[in-house]
């Protein structure tokens, strides 16, 4: 994890997490129960797409790496649109991100990129929670 936000963000109070691993996402989403902070889970890139363009999120978690539709898909659909300034979104990925890759992220207008395994303790900080 960068620790740093790329922009401020206002109070967060509704979370969209796209994740193909149901595992990271019902862990966050134990966390976000226990915080009180309401939260929806999308274990598709597609679908958390469409989500995304028909509901306002406070902060979005996005997976880079998921199959069939990821989260650079989602990050272009969106930049494509118009709409990913306007998003609050906080990549994380497993793999290894080239230090060129998350800075042109962070220029295009994500919030912050998080390196897997997460720390919930710290990823709650970030988000001001």
């Amino acid at each position: 994890m960068n620790g740093k936000l790329n922009r401020p963000v206002q109070e967060i109070k509704n979370i969209l997490i796209i994740d193909d691993n149901q595992s990271i996402s019902n862990l966050l989403s134990r966390f976000l129960n226990l915080k009180k902070i309401e939260h929806t889970i999308s274990n598709s890139g597609q679908n958390g797409l469409n989500l995304i363009r028909q509901n306002k999120f406070d902060a979005i978690l996005l997976d880079l790496n998921m199959p069939d539709f990821s989260g650079y898909d989602i990050i272009d659909s969106l930049e494509k649109e118009g709409r990913l300034k306007d998003e609050n979104i906080f990549i994380f990925t497993a793999s290894s991100i080239e230090k060129i890759v998350e800075e042109n992220m962070l220029k295009r207008g994500i919030i912050s990129c998080i390196k897997k395994p997460i720390r919930v303790d710290e990823l709650l900080k970030l988000l001001g929670i």
